[in-house]
């Protein structure tokens, strides 16, 4: 069986959860304490991140290349479009999320009032968290735009880029840190893919001292 070494709330980790779950993977979810930086851990990874995968013999770090991974060796169902148009389009909404969305608003909001607690490096900073709160708003009217044009953040199926955005998305979740209601469109959108079957154990999770809001698992917010 498969290895996953991750934290609850990472939205790298629960990308590439949500790609194992939909391709129906079977894993051993670990969790690991990244930051203690464990010789154990750092001999899996010396950049001392998460997620680190074990499969088919190999580990492998950094999800965007685990997710490309499972992509071509575990082609079905498929996460990526078959042209090269809509694979550029997927990759680049992968990087929005995992780059842009994730310094202007996961990091500021997420990492601010709760890593730091977790990890007991300090109290969040106001002004990180008053930039977040501002910036997903922007995020938010991007992803409406998109999703008025497409049935899906990418295009007409559902991909890898509707899964990186869901990863952050349901991290800022868990802390209420998401105004739903600012649009219909990516409320829908959410709505379908957390009640997907990949999304149940990431639905289920918990971080000890920070209990999720009642509206986190209901399928019907």
């Amino acid at each position: 069986m498969a290895r996953l070494f991750h934290a609850p709330l990472s939205p790298f980790c629960r990308k590439v959860r949500l790609s194992l779950a939909e391709k129906k993977i079977e894993v051993d979810l670990v969790e690991e304490r990244y930051w203690e930086q464990d010789p154990d851990f750092l001999r899996r990874n010396p950049a001392g991140k998460v997620p680190v995968l074990k499969i088919d013999g190999k580990t492998m770090a950094e999800s965007a290349a685990i997710c490309e991974y499972l992509e071509e060796a575990y082609p079905d169902p498929g996460l990526m479009p078959k042209t090269a148009d809509g694979r550029y389009e997927v990759r680049r909404l992968v990087s929005w999320f995992d780059d842009k969305f994730h310094q202007e608003v996961t990091s500021k909001l997420l990492y601010e009032r709760v890593n730091k607690k977790v990890q007991g490096s300090g109290y969040p900073d106001s002004t990180n968290v008053k930039a977040g709160a501002k910036a997903v708003k922007y995020h938010l009217d991007y992803m409406a735009w998109l999703l008025d044009h497409r049935r899906w953040l990418a295009g007409d199926q559902m991909t890898l880029a509707d899964f990186a955005a869901a990863a952050h998305l349901s991290s800022l979740d868990y802390i209420s840190d998401v105004d739903w209601n600012r649009s219909d469109v990516v409320k829908d959108w959410y709505a379908k893919i957390k009640s997907r079957p990949a999304f149940r154990s990431i639905l289920a999770d918990q971080v000890s001292g920070f209990p999720p809001p009642p509206h986190y698992a209901d399928l019907d917010f």
